[in-house]
């Protein structure tokens, strides 16, 4: 038995609960629709009632993707799938990724009430070249539209990256972005973590075969209506009661039970599913530090969570076992 139980000093500490709200999310350019800004316009009214002062996505850190470039042999090919390469914005900035990493930190910490667009586009262009383009659309959005010009750091080839120029929907720009440049927020925070997939290259090429066969065999009535209610989505009204399901605890059950439980009960001479389950903890765990970090000097902050809704669940679970921290109800939320 362990020594202690975090969750046993609940309410035991100085000062305000920090608020964490997780919203799970369909992942928006995957959808059969073009989702517009009237459709979410009613999920993104629900969520600025939240009123956070942190939030995160599910994207991955100028720095993770400088490790995931710098350790190939480790995370073969992880750099070209989540990641880019960012040759552009150094070049127009004359910022390494760790440079401007820093450069973000000491800027943010002198950043004035009321930047001005010089100031703002400037903070853009060193975002872009630490790897968080969010943040780098964050302060765009902020900008008046006379003001989102070339200068102070955007040339031509960063004013394609920050416009997003034929880039299709997703949830981290048009939910996380757009909800914290409506509120004023200065940045979002990339909370993906991939170095978990070490787990999975280290399994072969065996446990591809057998997740292919094993998400094949997955039934379920609400597996069935989830289907059904992203087909028939037609309004804003539809789209929030499509997240409302999709982040209803019985769905969220549902979920976790015919994933990753069921893949734990899976025999195979290699034991793929407990392999399987174990990459998906270590890379939940992970990203969860990284949202502790995220609101770590700032006890009390009310804090959102937009990412895949696979994993709300989990991060659910673990957040909850903060001493600090006090869950708030999607649920309740989206109603």
């Amino acid at each position: 038995m362990p020594a202690f139980d975090p969750r046993s000093w609940k309410g035991q500490y100085i000062g305000p609960p920090t608020q964490v709200l997780t919203i799970g999310s369909t992942h928006l350019g995957q959808l059969k629709i073009m989702v517009t800004p009237e459709m979410l316009s009613p999920l993104i009214d629900k969520l600025a009632a939240f009123k956070p002062t942190i939030i995160t996505h599910e994207g991955i850190s100028g720095e993770q993707c400088d490790v995931l470039k710098r350790y190939e042999a480790r995370y073969p090919g992880m750099f070209e799938t989540y990641c880019w390469g960012n040759e552009d914005a150094a070049k127009a900035t004359g910022l390494t990724v760790s440079e401007a990493v820093a450069k973000v930190e000491q800027t943010l910490a002198d950043w004035p009430a009321n930047p001005t667009a010089a100031q703002r586009r400037r903070l853009a262009s060193i975002f872009l070249a630490a790897g968080d383009r969010p943040s780098a659309r964050v302060q765009w959005l902020q900008l008046p539209v006379a003001d989102r010009t070339t200068g102070d750091g955007i040339d031509e080839s960063l004013l394609k990256i920050v416009t997003r120029a034929g880039a299709k929907p997703n949830e981290t720009y048009e939910i996380a972005v757009a909800l914290a440049a409506r509120l004023g927020l200065n940045r979002v925070f990339a909370v993906d973590d991939h170095t978990a997939d070490s787990i999975q290259g280290q399994a072969g090429l065996g446990l591809d075969k057998f997740l292919k066969s094993f998400w094949g065999t997955a039934k379920s009535p609400i597996f069935d209506e989830d289907e059904r209610l992203a087909a028939t989505l037609k309004t804003g009204n539809d789209l929030l009661v499509y997240y409302r399901f999709i982040n209803h605890p019985e769905a969220q059950r549902e979920y976790v039970s015919l994933d990753y439980r069921r893949a734990m009960n899976t025999a195979t001479p290699e034991s793929y599913g407990r392999m399987y389950n174990a990459w998906w903890e270590t890379r939940n765990l992970r990203m969860v530090s990284n949202i502790r970090a995220a609101f770590g000097n700032t006890p009390g902050a009310r804090v959102l969570n937009i990412v895949g809704a696979s994993h709300k669940a989990y991060y659910d679970a673990y957040l909850d076992m903060i001493a600090d921290v006090e869950l708030a109800d999607a649920d309740a939320i989206l109603r």
